[in-house]
């Protein structure tokens, strides 16, 4: 083999592994699947083997496609390891506070919190990394970041966290919808039984409904789309793309000027409470305790 297979190659065969089929990796990849197939056809070149059997029902792997597809998901994660052992490096020489947050806290009430920060430390640079609560947790714990923020209702081991503030998913649909002029609330069994347009798995906003709806005895149904990010969700039931549940914050200004409409629930609560993170074996940096007590004066006063 005259050189190395591309990274982003062996990140394709383990989703193509994982989801069993390359329209599935490509759908997860956002690429088209003809690209995937091509993609995997010249791996296969590369490395002088056969790494998929494909046929109408999906792709399995080869014999061959097993073992190589274990040893490129050692590489990718010993990379990932490289790359934020470097980060960490750099985070260091630098001397900055980094955080990370989940979208919600990161585009709603940071700003706020950070602008509170720097009028008391206006030396201190600020790195801000925006993900879902899930991969805000594994970055916190693995002390890749200073300070976590998240709006999910569990955690990853190996965290401590603190209360910051509290903040309501309210469901949502645009003025063209049916429930727009419905006069009862749904109820936890219909909003359950209802396809929705919804987070990825690992968002808090996802899963604070699956906890909420699991605590009133439901198990919500798969969902009607899965977008990656709140804004693209408010912009799809805009154009009358269905139901969503999403938190106050973000369509507060929608349902003030009545582009959206508001459809009240019944039998599920709805509330959330919104944290600070950090890893268990370490205190925050002065910097990190400092931005969680602007979170919470900030907090208090919205009261």
């Amino acid at each position: 083999m005259e050189r190395l297979p591309d990274v982003s190659s062996l990140q394709l065969l383990v989703q193509v592994a994982k989801r069993g089929s390359i329209g599935a990796a490509a759908h997860d990849a956002g690429v088209s699947q003809p690209a995937v197939s091509k993609r995997i056809t010249a791996l296969e070149r590369e490395l002088g083997v056969r790494l998929l059997d494909r046929s109408r029902r999906g792709s399995a792997l080869t014999d061959a496609g097993e073992l190589v597809t274990g040893w490129a998901g050692r590489v990718l994660d010993e990379l990932t390891v490289l790359t934020d052992g470097v980060e960490a490096l750099r985070r260091e020489a630098a001397g900055q506070l980094t955080v990370a947050a989940s979208l919600t806290v990161a585009e709603h009430l940071l700003p706020g919190w950070l602008g509170k920060l720097r009028r008391s430390l206006p030396e201190l640079h600020v790195g801000l990394q925006v993900m879902n609560s899930m991969r805000v947790c594994e970055l916190t714990r693995d002390q890749l970041v200073d300070v976590g923020f998240i709006e999910s209702p569990t955690m990853i081991k190996g965290l401590r966290s603190r209360v910051v503030a509290r903040d309501r998913l309210v469901l949502v649909v645009s003025r063209r919808h049916p429930w727009a002029r419905r006069r009862r609330p749904v109820d936890v069994t219909e909003l359950a039984a209802t396809p929705v347009i919804s987070r990825e798995r690992g968002s808090g906003t996802r899963e604070t409904l699956e906890h909420a709806a699991s605590r009133a005895g439901s198990r919500l149904v798969a969902p009607l789309l899965e977008l990656g990010s709140s804004a693209a969700i408010r912009s799809t039931v805009l154009d009358a793309g269905g139901p969503a549940v999403l938190s106050e914050l973000i369509v507060a200004a929608d349902l003030a000027a009545g582009v959206l409409v508001e459809v009240p629930t019944d039998g599920i609560d709805l509330t959330r409470v919104l944290r600070a993170v950090w890893p268990s074996t370490a205190t925050p940096p002065a910097p990190a305790e400092a931005l969680i007590r602007c979170a919470l004066r900030s907090s208090s006063g919205r009261r």
